[in-house]
C-alpha cells in the first residue's frame, strides 16, 4: 500500500521528477566527459602543448574541483528530492506507517533515481563527446589523435564515483526521516534560518575576501614565477576569496536595501529582498562555487577561440609572403586567378648557372620585398610583426638586411643540391649571363585562412609539374600553417569541450539550488495571492529574485575570466582578442538557462488560480 502512494507522489509530481532526473543525467553526462579527456595520457600527451606530466598535473586539479562541484550538486539535487517527498512520508508516518518502511522507500527511490541517472547519462555523455568531438573536428577543422569518445577507464570512475555518492545519499535520506520528528517534517520548510548581522566580520570578511582574490590574480599573472605553483595556489585563494566576497558584499547589500524605505516599500521589493535573505548562508557558499564554474566555462571556451585565432596569427609569422610560384602554366594560372583579395603579387627573373642564382639588382628596387618587423616583441610579451617593406636604395649595397632578406627569400632549393647561392647583379650583368631566364612570383593575400585549400591545390599542382620544387615547397607558409593547426587543435579541442561540458554543470548546479527552495515558497506565494498581490507583480518578483542570484556569480565569474586569462599569455599571441565573441555567447546561453530557471520556478510557486481583486 505504500509502495503504491509512493508511486501516486512520483505521478503528481511528475515533471518536477523530470527536472530532478535530467539534472543528474546533465552532471553524470559533464563528469564522464571530462574524465574522458583526464583520465585519456595519450591524448593529453599528443594534443597539448605543455608536456604530458605538466597536462596530467592541470588535469588531476581539474578533476579533483569537478569531483568536489559534483558532490555539492548533487547536495543540491538531493535536497531537491526531500524538499518534494519529506512533507509526503511525514503524513505517511503520521497515518501510522513503520519508520523502517519509510526508511526502505526512501532508500530505494533515491538510489534508484540515481543510478539510473548516472547509467543514462554516462550514455549521453558518450554521445555527446563524440558529437561535440566530431563537430568541432568539422567547423574548425582540427586534428585530433588519441581521442576515444567511449573511454572504459572514464566511465568505471563515473560510475564508481557517482555509485558511491547515491548510497551515501540513500542512507542519509533514510537515516534523516527516520530521526526527524513527525512535526518537523510537516513542517521544516517554513522554518526560516536567522542570523544577526555583525559588521564588524562583514567587514573582515570583505576584506580578507578581497585580499584572497588579489593573491589569485597575482598568482595567475605571475605564473612564469611560480610555474606550477600558481594553479593550486590560484584555486585556492580565488575560491576562498570569492565565498567571503559573497558571503559579506550580499549580506550588506541587501540589509541596506531593506533600510531603504523608500526603495524597499516600493511593490513587492521587501518580499524579495526577503526571500534573497530567507537562506542566505546557502547562497553565498553556491554563488562561490557557481562563479568558479562560470569562470571555468567561460574561460575554457575563451581559451580554446584564442588558440584558434593563434593558428592564422601564426600563419602571418612564417612570412611576409603567402604563396611563392616557382613553376607556372596554364593550370596554375587558373588556380592562381581563383585566390580571393590578392594584395600583391611580384615577379621576379633569374638565372642559374651552375648552383649559382643570379637576380638583377633593378628589378628589386623596382619592386622591393615585404619583411616582418617585430618589433618589441618578447617572451613575456608576444606581439605580432608589422610587415613593412624595404626602400629601393637597400639593395645597392653588399651585406645589407635587404639583400641578406632577398637571398634567403629568392633561394631556389632543389632535389640535387640542399644550398643555392644567390647573387645580386647589374642589369647589364644579367643579360650577358649565357643561361635562360626563369621567374619566381611571391603572392600577398589579406585572408591566409580564407584562401589556404586554394593555396594547398596551387602547391599540389606545383609539385606534380616540378618535382624538383619539393624541398623548398616542403618549408613554404601553407606547410607551416598546416604543423601549427595540428599543435593547436588538441588545445582548441580541450577548451571548447571543457566549456560545454562547465556550462551545462554550472547552470544545472544552480538551477537545482533554486528550485530545492521552490516548494518551501509557495505557501508564501499563497498568502501574497489571497491579500490581493496581482499574478504580474508575483511574476516578477520571481524574475527579479532569480535574475540577483544568476547575474552576481556571473559578474564575479567574468573578472575571474578576465584575470585568468594572465595565465596564457606565454602561449597564446593575445589572449583577450576577440573576447567579445565568446563572452557574447556564453552570456546568450546563460540568460536562457535564467529563463527556464524562472519558467520552472514560477510553475512551482504561483498560484494556478488568481483571487478576484
Amino acid at each position: 500500500m505504500l509502495t503504491k502512494l509512493a508511486f501516486t507522489g512520483i505521478k503528481s509530481r511528475l515533471k518536477d521528477y523530470i527536472v530532478l532526473f535530467s539534472g543528474l543525467i546533465v552532471s553524470a553526462a559533464t563528469f564522464y566527459m571530462f574524465m574522458a579527456l583526464a583520465t585519456n595520457k595519450n591524448f593529453l600527451g599528443n594534443n597539448s602543448m605543455l608536456s604530458a606530466n605538466n597536462t596530467v598535473f592541470v588535469f588531476g586539479f581539474g578533476a579533483v574541483l569537478l569531483g568536489i562541484i559534483t558532490l555539492v550538486y548533487l547536495i543540491y539535487a538531493n535536497s531537491f528530492l526531500m524538499n518534494m517527498r519529506q512533507r509526503d512520508y511525514g503524513m505517511f508516518m503520521m497515518l501510522g506507517a513503520k519508520s523502517s518502511k519509510i526508511a526502505q522507500l526512501i532508500f530505494a527511490e533515491t538510489f534508484v533515481i540515481g543510478i539510473l541517472a548516472t547509467l543514462v547519462g554516462s550514455a549521453i555523455g558518450v554521445g555527446l563527446s563524440r558529437v561535440v568531438a566530431q563537430l568541432l573536428v568539422q567547423q574548425l577543422g582540427l586534428q585530433l589523435h588519441h581521442f576515444n569518445a567511449f573511454y572504459l577507464p572514464a566511465l568505471l570512475i563515473t560510475l564508481i564515483f557517482f555509485g558511491v555518492l547515491f548510497i551515501l545519499s540513500a542512507f542519509w535520506n533514510s537515516a534523516k526521516l527516520v530521526k526527524t520528528p513527525v512535526l518537523k517534517l510537516l513542517h521544516q520548510a517554513s522554518q526560516p534560518s536567522r542570523m544577526k548581522i555583525k559588521p564588524g566580520v562583514l567587514i573582515l570578511q570583505a576584506i580578507f575576501g578581497v585580499l584572497l582574490l588579489a593573491v589569485g590574480y597575482w598568482a595567475m599573472a605571475n605564473i612564469k614565477i611560480l610555474i606550477l605553483l600558481s594553479i593550486p595556489l590560484a584555486l585556492v585563494t580565488i575560491v576562498l576569496g570569492s565565498y567571503f566576497t559573497f558571503n559579506a558584499t550580499f549580506i550588506w547589500i541587501i540589509s541596506l536595501l531593506k533600510k531603504n524605505s523608500k526603495f524597499a516599500l516600493k511593490g513587492l521589493r521587501n518580499f524579495t529582498l526577503s526571500q534573497l535573505n530567507f537562506r542566505i548562508h546557502d547562497y553565498t557558499r553556491m554563488l562561490a562555487m557557481i562563479s568558479i564554474l562560470f569562470a571555468l566555462a567561460l574561460g575554457a571556451i575563451t581559451v580554446g577561440l584564442g588558440f584558434r585565432n593563434d593558428i592564422d596569427q601564426m600563419a602571418s609569422i612564417a612570412g611576409p609572403y603567402d604563396l611563392t610560384l616557382y613553376h607556372q602554366d596554364q593550370k596554375i594560372d587558373a588556380a592562381v586567378a581563383k585566390l580571393t583579395d590578392v594584395k600583391s603579387k611580384s615577379t621576379y627573373h633569374y638565372k642559374q648557372v651552375g648552383k649559382q642564382t643570379y637576380y638583377a639588382i633593378p628589378e628589386l628596387q623596382k619592386d622591393p620585398l615585404y619583411y616582418l618587423d617585430y618589433g618589441n616583441s618578447s617572451e613575456m610579451q608576444r606581439e605580432l610583426p608589422k610587415t613593412k617593406r624595404y626602400p629601393a636604395s637597400a639593395y645597392l649595397k653588399q651585406g645589407t638586411e635587404a639583400r641578406y632578406s632577398a637571398a634567403d627569400r629568392l633561394a631556389i632549393t632543389t632535389a640535387n643540391a640542399a644550398t643555392v647561392n644567390v647573387k645580386f647583379v647589374s642589369a647589364a650583368e644579367f643579360a650577358a649571363l649565357a643561361a635562360p631566364t626563369q621567374q619566381l612570383t611571391l603572392i600577398r593575400v589579406n585572408d591566409f585562412t580564407q584562401n589556404s585549400q586554394q593555396i594547398s591545390k596551387i602547391q599540389d599542382l606545383q609539385l606534380k609539374a616540378a618535382p624538383k620544387f619539393k624541398s623548398v615547397l616542403s618549408n613554404s607558409k601553407y606547410t607551416f600553417y598546416v604543423a601549427a593547426k595540428a599543435l593547436y587543435s588538441g588545445m582548441i579541442f580541450m577548451g571548447f569541450f571543457l566549456g560545454i561540458s562547465f556550462l551545462a554543470m554550472l547552470a544545472s548546479c544552480l538551477m537545482f539550488k533554486i528550485l530545492s527552495g521552490a516548494y518551501s515558497d509557495v505557501r508564501r506565494y499563497e498568502m501574497l495571492n489571497k491579500m490581493g498581490t496581482r499574478t504580474g507583480m508575483l511574476r516578477h518578483s520571481v524574475a527579479v529574485e532569480i535574475g540577483v542570484l544568476y547575474a552576481l556569480p556571473g559578474v564575479l565569474g567574468i573578472i575571474h575570466v578576465l584575470f585568468g586569462l594572465q595565465l596564457f599569455k606565454m602561449l597564446l599571441m593575445n589572449p583577450y582578442q576577440g573576447i567579445w565573441i565568446p563572452f557574447t555567447i556564453f552570456i546568450c546561453l546563460y540568460v536562457v538557462y535564467y529563463l527556464l530557471t524562472t519558467w520552472l520556478y514560477r510553475g512551482i510557486v504561483i498560484p494556478k488560480t488568481e483571487i478576484e481583486k
